[in-house]
């Protein structure tokens, strides 16, 4: 096991050992106990009290944070060409259609997100095992097959992203990044968990949310109260 550095001692000092932090604490400490020297991400866990096997119990949406992630995200517009303009004005990095359904077909996926149209889905249906495995595949239900294509490509720039939740219950995101002041950690992680609870599946019994823990790229995982992220 290698050893700790001096100051990743002092970060595990910073953490209280079972204590369960307000969510305004945690956007605050997580940012002192991060030693990276890159601008790390700031990710939130969250155990969902639902049985995923279940499609009745399946938890899946989009959230717009209203600071960002703070991500550089590469977006391709698979549209066709009387909705390229207003992709391109949108922030659209990629804006084609068959010249890169040729390159995905290649091995090509450079890209975060892709954005399309309802009429090309027939295009883009080959390609799923391209883009399946890598979590590229557009769906109507992430916001990314559209006719409003420049307001996707707008929306995916300015932060909104999609989730859902995973085999053993618990939903993974990155909310931001340890450059971001703690109001703003604190501000991403709040609209996310609004967005959760408006998403509970009626068939859910018993308490939602089960826990809550924030951290960073390589950091200890902070345990929230939910009370305190409402």
């Amino acid at each position: 096991m290698s050893k700790l550095t001096k100051n990743q001692k002092l970060a595990a000092e910073k953490v209280e050992a079972g204590k369960i932090y307000s969510l305004d604490e945690a956007a605050a400490l997580v940012k002192e106990i991060t030693t990276t020297k890159f601008n790390a991400s700031v990710d939130l866990d969250v155990r969902l009290g639902i049985d995923p096997r279940k499609s009745n119990q399946m938890v899946r949406g989009v959230v717009s944070l209203p600071h960002g992630t703070g991500k550089t995200v590469r977006v391709l517009a698979l549209c066709t060409p009387d909705a390229a303009a207003d992709a391109k004005a949108a922030g659209a990095d990629y804006v084609g259609l068959d010249e890169y359904i040729e390159k995905i077909k290649g091995g090509w996926t450079d890209v975060d997100v892709i954005i399309t149209m309802p009429s090309i889905m027939g295009k883009i249906g080959a390609l799923g095992r391209v883009l399946g495995p890598r979590g590229l595949m557009p769906n109507p239900k992430s916001g990314t097959v559209t006719n409003e294509v420049g307001k996707a490509v707008k929306e995916v720039k300015q932060g909104k992203i999609d989730f859902k939740v995973d085999k053993a219950g618990i939903v993974h995101t990155s909310i931001g990044k340890v450059s971001f002041e703690a109001a703003q950690i604190a501000d991403n992680a709040r609209e996310f968990i609004s967005t959760l609870n408006k998403l509970k599946p009626t068939a859910a019994k018993g308490v939602y949310i089960k826990s809550i823990y924030l951290s960073s790229t390589m950091s200890k995982g902070l345990r929230i109260d939910p009370r305190t992220a409402e």
